[in-house]
């Protein structure tokens, strides 16, 4: 184990963060699952095998945050892949048992509930800030590291600007304007870690059968999990500050 990269995926005990948890360790990564409830990331890991363990990580709760890298710390004393993909749809879909189609007209500007939104942006942009912040000093401790920080083209200004794109009129303040400014402050990390061996890129899963989508979308969690593991898996001399779905084609900001 010693001699293995380390990675941490967070929200990692379903969906698409467990199957790149999944493939990574297959490819000989040692993968800490970050998971908000500790029992359902030490059953992913149980699920996963040798090779996985699981953490307690609420990308939302920064002293949950410090404590995760305390133990990454003590326990590997290194960091070699960070993947932020915990994220939310929405805090009410589910709970009022809405399909994304029936959800929409609730999330516009002009009626979408501002604590959702709050709520949304806490996990999906200042959570992934957070996280960054806190698991820097151990990437930098590595010999070369990457950030692969999970997206959507949802989040795309200059595709979604035009009525052709399938996201035009799905976008809103709450998911989709929290994966633009993830992508902004993807890009801030970018350029801060340009001249050092910490490499960062932007993955979309597509439109992936996950919890987050209701379990709507036209990609297996297989499927969705290719871009964010082949991104993860390149060289420190492979193209940096991407932004790409499956395989390899570039979205547009």
């Amino acid at each position: 184990m010693n001699d293995k990269r380390v990675a941490l995926v967070t929200g990692a005990n379903q969906g698409v963060g467990f199957q790149v948890a999944k493939e990574l360790v297959a490819q000989g990564l040692t993968v800490v699952i970050g998971a908000r409830n500790l029992e359902r990331g030490q059953a992913a890991a149980k699920a996963i095998g040798p090779g996985a363990s699981a953490l307690q990580l609420d990308v939302t709760d920064r002293t949950s945050i410090a404590e995760a890298a305390r133990r990454i710390r003590t326990e590997f004393g290194r960091l070699n892949l960070l993947i932020q993909n915990a994220g939310i749809f929405s805090t009410r879909m589910a709970s009022l048992g809405l399909s994304l189609q029936e959800y929409g007209p609730l999330s516009l500007p002009s009626n979408v509930s501002l604590d959702e939104v709050r709520a949304v942006w806490e996990t999906n942009v200042f959570g992934v800030l957070a996280v960054y912040q806190a698991m820097l000093p151990l990437l930098r401790e590595a010999p070369t590291a990457n950030i692969v920080n999970v997206t959507s083209a949802m989040g795309s200004l200059t595709m979604n600007l035009s009525p052709e794109s399938p996201y035009h009129l799905m976008f809103g303040p709450s998911y989709s304007a929290s994966k633009t400014a993830l992508n902004a402050m993807t890009l801030a990390m970018m350029v801060e870690l340009e001249n050092t061996p910490i490499k960062v890129r932007l993955a979309s899963p597509g439109f992936t059968r996950t919890a987050l989508t209701g379990y709507q979308g036209f990609e297996s969690v297989e499927e969705g999990a290719r871009e964010v593991v082949r991104v993860a898996l390149l060289g420190p001399n492979d193209p940096t500050g991407t932004f790409t779905s499956w395989e390899n084609q570039a979205i547009p900001w």
